[in-house]
């Protein structure tokens, strides 16, 4: 079995996992840095895999089932919404509570239900989320990607990060982002 072959089977096998794109994508593209010299179509189906799943907007896998005692679905949905669209914002407890129109006690135990983390957890994994999108998409500087995920800093990006993804964003940025053209 060819090697991008392989990643196509893992990402129809693991595209519902949380996380997963982001996964599919670092290997897609470590896979693609591989294969170019020796075989450049594959290494261009890597790219082309790689491009669409980033093409995607980055949205958070909501949970499949709706759990007794947790939010309803359409509370679910539209607070997936919300929070996609308002990352490089404050996020208070009490705005999402009002977004559910639920008490902010009930809206935490609900949400925790439904989810399988508290509200700051999920959000602060979005936030993570969109910045290695940014990260691999874009050149920005990472004090630039902070802010705009809605972070306080450079430095407070880098320590939720490392905590979260367990390296320091400059050195995933490196490790994954493909390597520059050559003229």
């Amino acid at each position: 079995m060819e090697p991008d072959l392989q990643i196509e089977a893992s990402f129809s096998r693991t595209r519902h996992e949380e996380g997963s794109t982001s996964v599919l994508v670092s290997q897609l593209l470590r896979q693609a840095r591989r294969t170019l010299d020796q075989d450049r179509d594959a290494a261009l189906r890597c790219l082309s895999q790689a491009s669409e799943l980033l093409e995607k907007p980055v949205s958070a896998p909501a949970p499949a089932v709706v759990v007794h005692g947790g939010l309803a679905r359409w509370q679910i949905e539209r607070l997936t919404r919300f929070i996609e669209a308002r990352l490089e914002f404050p996020l208070p407890q009490q705005e999402l509570a009002a977004e559910a129109r639920l008490s902010t006690g009930h809206f935490a135990r609900a949400f925790k239900q439904s989810f399988g983390q508290t509200a700051h957890a999920y959000v602060v994994g979005r936030r993570i989320a969109r910045a290695k999108a940014l990260m691999l998409e874009t050149p920005a500087p990472l004090c630039e990607i902070a802010l705009t995920c809605g972070l306080a800093d450079q430095a407070h990006f880098s320590r939720l990060f490392r905590r979260i993804v367990g390296t320091t964003p400059l050195a995933w940025r490196r490790e994954n982002q493909p390597p520059p053209r050559r003229k």
